[in-house]
């Protein structure tokens, strides 16, 4: 066997197949496995745990991409780009700026943001994001040792509720952030070896084939590592925790006029050595 990283790990006769993108998948049988995508696009079946070591297969595997993990916790960063912050006519926060999502809000590749009419919102927004998945307890990091904690990264969509962010949550964002499929994430986690630098990724929202936010993630006040550090102060991030890092400018609150999701909409959101994250949009039903 040889390691390839702190936390994966394959036989060396199979070296050709370092693990770059991990897939967790729904099989005709229902059952769910994680398999490796190759360079080919095919998908190999993969034997372990998420957060101790797999073994490659040649099995091929098929069938209904998931959310490539199912979170512990997420943790949310707002204002943490600088020109999102210009736009919103927002201070520069002296400190990383924490929300939270449930992880019940994760929703897979593929399947339907549903904007809310039980607690109604007609202001629903995105927000692409890049999303760092953390790989062993985290508790007390430095920023120097950040990136060994984590596991990998993957495409996040931190879909907001401006009317309940703003008005509806008594001062609170989590209210507007957390409804039932605000968070889509995937379509694969990259592992942290192949982007050694996640503050330099170019990252998009396309709304119904327009780009509406076009940037970089050089562009965050608080980077990576000193996220990382700053949520690890005193508290424990358990293996599984996702941190979604900011949105940069081009949110649709922010446009004149306006621009919020609606019924039949389609969004992706596209990071560079990562991937698309797609979306379809529907009203909730009754």
């Amino acid at each position: 066997r040889m390691s390839l990283s702190p936390l994966i790990n394959v036989p060396s006769t199979l070296y050709q197949w370092i693990i770059m993108k991990i897939v967790r998948l729904q099989l005709s049988d229902n059952t769910i496995c994680y398999a490796q995508q190759t360079d080919g696009g095919s998908l190999l079946r993969l034997h372990g745990e998420l957060f101790s070591e797999f073994t490659t297969t040649d099995e091929v595997v098929n069938g209904k991409v998931l959310a490539p993990l199912q979170p512990v916790d997420i943790l949310c960063i707002g204002l943490n780009y600088r020109k999102h912050a210009e736009e919103g006519k927002a201070d520069i926060p002296e400190n990383p700026v924490l929300f939270m999502k449930t992880s019940t809000a994760a929703q897979n590749p593929g399947d339907p943001i549903v904007l809310p009419r039980k607690l109604n919102s007609d202001r629903v927004d995105y927000e692409c994001e890049l999303a760092v998945v953390i790989g062993k307890m985290c508790h007390n990091v430095s920023k120097a040792d950040a990136l060994e904690y984590v596991l990998g990264y993957t495409c996040a969509n931190d879909v907001s509720a401006r009317d309940w962010q703003k008005n509806g949550g008594g001062g609170q964002w989590c209210r507007g952030k957390t409804f039932a499929t605000f968070c889509p994430l995937g379509p694969h986690i990259v592992t942290a070896d192949e982007i050694p630098n996640p503050n330099n990724l170019s990252i998009r929202t396309v709304l119904n084939g327009e780009a509406m936010q076009d940037w970089n993630t050089d562009d965050m006040i608080f980077d990576v590592p000193t996220l990382i550090e700053f949520l690890s102060g005193s508290t424990k991030l358990a293996p599984g925790t996702v941190i979604l890092t900011g949105t940069p400018h081009g949110v649709g609150f922010a446009r004149k006029p306006p621009v919020f999701l609606k019924d039949g909409d389609e969004v992706t959101i596209e990071i560079e050595s990562i991937g698309q994250l797609t979306n379809p949009v529907e009203n909730e039903s009754s």
